[in-house]
């Protein structure tokens, strides 16, 4: 045999029968069309998953409310194109249904139909950007219908046009001709100027459900003859996210692969999914401890060839699914089919909602510091060891798990009668202590006993006879002990801390307090609003326009326009307060915010203002102005 030419449909062979199998080859190629072409919706009525926005234009075309300008904007794939098509098919139909749909039986429906219709304009917009070609559009909208009432001019990714396209269309958008209708379709609604948003009537497309996608392509597995699990759909619905133009691209490839029966097997298969069976083997094993079966599970994951980020978010994602699982009323949001359902079901009332809560938690915090993490195996690793301990007993010493330790408290609040009868060990935050000493004398509950001097060295932990009143972090405790001895390393720690904390306060407060002046106040002020961040611009702006008024030497005063102002300084308060005490040295020092009363406050004035104010004073200048022709910026 002798081919030759074979980029074209002609074939010479000697072989008669071989010459007629292989043009039925090449015209079974040409005939050829995919799934997401061919299950195109024609109707408002076959468009999956939208049938508000679907029932919503079919009124409007009914009742000949017609808006010039349409946005259609939503993730891919879910038919805002093919809504467009449909549309602008339907209003210029002439004999249309009682239904509301096109007849597909006059000469315009048939034009469309054929793809040869004049009234009907596609324009890309990510390859046809310019403003030329928002220019050449303008003039085709000029030009009336040849046939039917309306013309429709579809723009698809209208995102693309550039800013200055977007200003050439403005115009003939808000007032287009009465025979043009618009119908703008984008995938990125924030990146459209709001003057054109403005201008349109804004219809917001869904993600497809996965109950939606699954029963579509049953629909199209029907009509090519196709067996399919519904397993098997249900991974290729959950695989496409939502856009059902990716379903019926990924369905044409399993069956390729699979050619023609569609198994949960070889779809994950070919799909590179993984197996639910894994999850559920592991969830397992986190309930029966077994440490050893997750490492070697995880293990045979990864010598499949899946990355650990991927392992742990489908992990996530099953707990997720056993947590909707375990009420009934959740039970709706579990995106899968019947028989995995009923294992869910099952699976979910053997876990506990405080095992599935802490596993979450664990998953979600090893999926944040994956990207980060250096040993990203032993990361995941150490995730799945943690859910198997999560069901041990607390003061269980298997599994590296550290027993629960109860801190009884130091103090012990007992009643005046029965206080001297109280014998607990406890801690003075606020004791004189000059030199080594036995005992220690009561202080008076209406005044707290401050350290005359820095202390050089730790609490004595001899027997104190008697402490009453004592004052421990601004509490005062009223206890009696006797003969009580301070017996361990972490107390005294614990009363070494607390002193100290007491007395670097009360040094703080004692010290001499530092004058306080309108000139440091307006310098500390000044220093302040450079210290914000970036991000507090707008509040940097505003208290540039506040200058702190000093009322006496231990408060000053700050005026604001009104409460919002007033709540936004009150959250900054302590901030400003802080940075002043410390800068001055006057730990007394505090702020107060008030609102201004009705002409309190001077309003800014501008640049313009400022000079138009000086030449009053001095008209000289405005004299100097006009003979140079000199312009204020």
């Amino acid at each position: 045999m002798e081919l030759k030419n074979i980029n074209t449909r002609f074939i010479f062979c000697t072989n008669p029968l071989l010459n007629y199998l292989c043009e039925s080859i090449f015209n079974q190629m040409e005939n050829y069309i995919v799934s997401a072409r061919k299950y195109r919706p024609a109707t408002f009525s076959t468009v999956v998953g939208q049938g508000s926005l679907t029932t919503t234009l079919k009124n409007a075309i009914q009742s000949g409310k017609l808006a010039h300008a349409y946005l259609f904007c939503g993730p891919r794939g879910v038919g805002k194109t093919t809504c467009a098509r449909i549309f602008a098919k339907t209003i210029n139909c002439t004999h249309r249904l009682p239904n509301g749909e096109a007849c597909d039986e006059c000469e315009s429906c048939l034009s469309f139909n054929e793809q040869r219709s004049f009234n009907i304009h596609e324009l890309d917009a990510a390859s046809n950007n310019s403003v030329e070609d928002i220019r050449s559009l303008i003039e085709e909208v000029r030009i009336p219908p040849q046939m039917g009432k309306y013309k429709v001019f579809i723009i698809d990714e209208v995102h693309m046009l550039s800013s200055a396209a977007f200003n050439a269309f403005l115009k003939t958008l808000e007032e287009p001709p009465h025979h043009a209708i618009f119908i703008l379709a984008t995938t990125e609604k924030h990146k459209i100027l709001p003057t054109i948003l403005s201008r349109c009537q804004i219809y917001d497309f869904n993600r497809m459900s996965v109950p939606d996608t699954v029963r579509h392509l049953q629909f199209v597995a029907q009509e090519e003859n196709i067996t399919a699990e519904p397993e098997a759909l249900n991974v290729i619905a959950q695989k496409a996210d939502g856009g059902m133009r990716d379903a019926l691209s990924i369905f044409d490839q399993v069956v390729s692969f699979t050619g023609g029966h569609l198994t949960y097997d070889k779809v994950i298969e070919n799909l590179n999914v993984l197996d639910y069976e894994y999850y559920f083997k592991l969830v397992d094993s986190f309930l029966t401890n077994k440490v050893a079966d997750c490492m070697l599970i995880f293990n045979d994951i990864l010598n499949k060839g899946f990355q650990g980020d991927h392992f742990i978010t489908g992990l996530s994602q099953h707990l997720r699914d056993l947590m909707v699982s375990r009420d009934a009323a959740t039970l709706e949001l579990l995106e899968v089919g019947d028989s995995v359902k009923q294992r869910y079901q099952e699976q979910a009332a053997k876990c506990a909602p405080k095992f599935l809560y802490s596993a979450l938690k664990i998953c979600n915090d090893c999926d944040l510091s994956y990207r980060a993490s250096k040993n990203k195996r032993l990361l995941v690793e150490l995730a799945l060891i943690q859910c198997a301990q999560l069901t041990l007993p607390d003061e269980s010493p298997v599994g590296g798990l550290r027993p629960t330790r109860a801190l009884k408290p130091i103090f012990t609040d007992a009643p005046a009668a029965t206080a001297s009868a109280a014998a607990q060990p406890v801690a003075s935050a606020a004791v004189t202590v000059q030199q080594p000493a036995t005992a220690v004398t009561a202080a008076t509950p209406s005044a707290t006993t401050v350290p005359a001097a820095k202390v050089e060295q730790p609490v004595p932990v001899t027997p104190l006879r008697s402490l009453k009143g004592i004052k421990i972090k601004g509490a005062k405790v009223p206890i009696s002990i006797t003969n009580t001895q301070l017996n361990t390393t972490t107390q005294v720690a614990e009363i070494n801390e607390q002193q100290q904390e007491a007395i670097e306060r009360t040094r703080l407060l004692q010290q001499e307090q530092q004058p306080v002046t309108p000139e440091k106040l307006r310098f500390f002020w000044a220093e302040f609003l450079q210290l914000l961040p970036q991000e507090d611009a707008a509040t940097r702006g505003r208290m540039e326009m506040i200058q702190p008024v000093q009322l006496d030497d231990e408060l000053f005063e700050v005026v604001v326009e009104n409460k919002q102002v007033e709540r936004d300084m009150l959250l900054m308060k302590p901030r400003i307060e802080a940075h002043f005490r410390k800068g001055i040295g006057n730990y007394r020092l505090q702020m107060q915010v008030r609102v201004a009363e009705k002409g309190e406050l001077k309003r800014a004035l501008t640049p313009l203002e400022r000079f138009h104010a000086m030449c009053e004073r001095n008209p000289v200048l405005k004299k100097l102005q006009q003979e140079f022709h000199l312009q204020l910026r």
